[in-house]
């Protein structure tokens, strides 16, 4: 699972292995990351993911070699 900006910072890594059976969803794997406590647990529940660097939803199948990105919210003006 790759982390950017603040979530970065949170979990201490920008990238981080998250072993998971094929068809779990990404929201479950989410909450295995969350699950791991420390900066981990301050991750937002619902994050805004790509999966295989596409905007995807939380309800998507992973398989084995996926990568999955939390991408936190930015501000513009």
């Amino acid at each position: 699972m790759l982390l950017f900006a603040l979530y970065r910072d949170l979990a201490g890594d920008g990238e981080v292995l998250v072993d998971v059976p094929p068809g779990t969803t990404a929201r479950a794997a989410v909450r295995a990351l969350r699950e791991k406590g420390g900066g981990f647990a301050r991750l937002p529940e619902e994050p805004v993911i790509a999966l295989n660097q596409e905007y995807s939803d939380l309800e998507a199948d992973l398989h084995d070699g996926d990568e999955l990105a939390l991408l936190p919210p930015v501000a513009g003006g």
